[in-house]
C-alpha cells in the first residue's frame, strides 16, 4: 500500500465536524455556552453551502445540534468530551495504486500532551469511528500526532512543527527521522520542512503548542502563505519574521524555493488573556470555496479574503466570525476535516 494524503484544494467528499459539548472548553457562563454553539454553528452552515457535511454529536447534544444544524446537515452520534475534529478525527489518505480505496489515518490523540485540564479520552475514538462509518481502511500509526500540526501539498511536502511532533508529552522517543518515517509510511510525505516554533499565544496552558495550521499552510505547489505579523509591539513579529526568514532557506518535496506570500495578521493586539493568535492563515478549503476566519476587523478581514481569494483561484472566498473559536483555543481549520472525492476504481461505471 501507498498512502497519500491529498492536499486540502483536492476535490472533496465531504467535511466533517464535531458539536460542541458542555465542559470546560465550551464556557462556565450560559452565554459563553451559546457563542461556542454559535460559532461552531455558523461555520457548519457555511461549509454546507458548498459541500455535503457531517456532524458527530455526542448524545447529550443531539436535541440542540438538530435544531441549530437544520436538515441540511447529516448528524452521527458519537460520545465527545472535545469537538476540534481536525485534531482528533482522521486524517483521510488515499492510494494512486488503488483507485476507490480510502484510508483514514488513526493518530493517537492525547489532548495535546495530556495537560491536566483536558479531557480527551472520548475524543481519542473517533477516527475509527468515522473510518467504520465512511469504509475507510484504517491506517493506525504510534505517532501521537494531531491534524493541525501537519500541512501538506500532495505532492509529498510536510509542514510540521518542532514543539509539537517532538514534545516530550507527545513523543518522548522520537526524532525527526522516525517521525519522518512514520509520515512517509502514513500520509506518504517525502519532504519534510520544521518548523522550529509556532505563534505565542499557542504555548499557552490551552495552546497546542506549536500547530503549523496558524502560521503557514500550501495554496498550491511551491507557495506557501505565511502569518505575518507587522506590529512590533506584538512578540509574533520576530516570530513570524524568524519563520520567514527560515522558510525561505528551504524547499518543497520538487526542489521548489518557496514563493512566499504574507498574509497579515488582524490589527488587535490583545483580548483579555493576552496576546491574540488572530490568523488568517487557518482556513479551510471547500469545493469551489474558502471558509476564512473573521476577526470583526472590516479592513483587515477584506483584505484577507483578497489575498486568499488570488491564493485559490476560482473559488468564492466566505468569512466567518471566528472570535469566538479562536477564544476556545483554536480556528476554522481546526474544527473541520476533510474528506477527499475518491477517484472512481477501475472499470467503474
Amino acid at each position: 500500500m501507498s498512502w497519500r494524503m491529498p492536499a486540502e484544494t483536492a476535490p472533496h467528499e465531504r467535511t466533517w465536524m464535531a458539536f460542541p459539548r458542555e465542559g470546560l472548553t465550551l464556557g462556565t457562563e450560559a452565554a459563553e455556552r451559546e457563542e461556542g454553539y454559535a460559532a461552531w454553528t455558523a461555520v457548519a452552515h457555511a461549509v454546507a453551502a458548498f459541500e455535503p457535511l457531517t456532524m458527530v454529536v455526542d448524545p447529550s447534544e443531539l436535541e440542540r445540534a438538530r435544531r441549530m444544524l437544520g436538515s441540511e446537515i447529516e448528524l452521527v452520534e458519537a460520545p465527545l468530551d472535545e469537538f476540534w475534529m481536525r485534531d482528533f478525527g482522521p486524517t483521510f489518505v488515499v492510494d494512486d495504486e488503488r483507485p476507490g480505496v480510502l484510508g483514514a489515518v488513526d493518530w493517537i490523540f492525547n489532548g495535546w500532551g495530556a495537560p491536566a485540564w483536558a479531557e480527551w479520552r472520548k475524543a481519542a475514538e473517533i477516527a475509527r469511528f468515522v473510518a467504520a462509518r465512511v469504509g475507510a481502511e484504517l491506517v493506525n500509526s504510534v505517532l501521537v500526532n494531531e491534524g493541525g500540526g501537519i500541512h501538506v501539498d500532495g505532492e509529498g511536502t510536510v509542514l510540521l512543527t518542532e514543539t509539537v511532533q517532538l514534545d516530550p508529552n507527545r513523543n518522548p522517543y522520537a526524532d525527526r527521522a522516525r517521525v519522518e518515517a512514520e509520515l512517509a509510511r502514513t500520509i506518504g510525505s517525502t519532504h519534510a520542512v520544521w518548523l522550529p516554533r509556532g505563534l505565542t499565544r499557542d504555548y499557552d496552558d490551552f495552546g497546542t503548542n506549536g500547530h503549523v495550521d496558524i502560521v503557514a499552510t500550501i495554496p498550491s505547489p511551491g507557495r506557501l502563505l505565511l502569518h505575518a505579523q507587522g506590529n512590533p509591539e506584538h512578540p509574533d513579529f520576530e516570530v513570524t519574521r524568524e519563520l520567514r526568514a527560515l522558510l525561505a532557506e528551504t524547499t518543497d518535496a520538487a526542489g521548489r524555493p518557496w514563493d512566499i506570500v504574507d498574509l497579515p495578521a488582524p490589527e488587535t493586539l490583545r483580548d483579555h488573556e493576552g496576546f491574540v493568535d488572530w490568523s488568517y492563515v487557518n482556513h479551510l478549503v471547500v469545493n469551489d470555496g474558502v471558509i476564512a476566519c473573521g476577526f470583526g476587523e472590516e479592513r483587515a478581514d477584506a483584505a484577507a479574503r483578497e489575498i486568499l481569494a488570488a491564493a485559490y483561484p476560482g473559488r468564492r472566498v466566505v468569512t466567518v466570525d471566528a472570535r469566538p473559536i479562536f477564544a476556545r483555543g483554536g480556528g476554522i481549520h481546526c474544527i473541520t476535516q476533510q474528506q477527499p472525492l475518491l477517484a472512481p476504481a477501475a472499470g467503474a461505471r
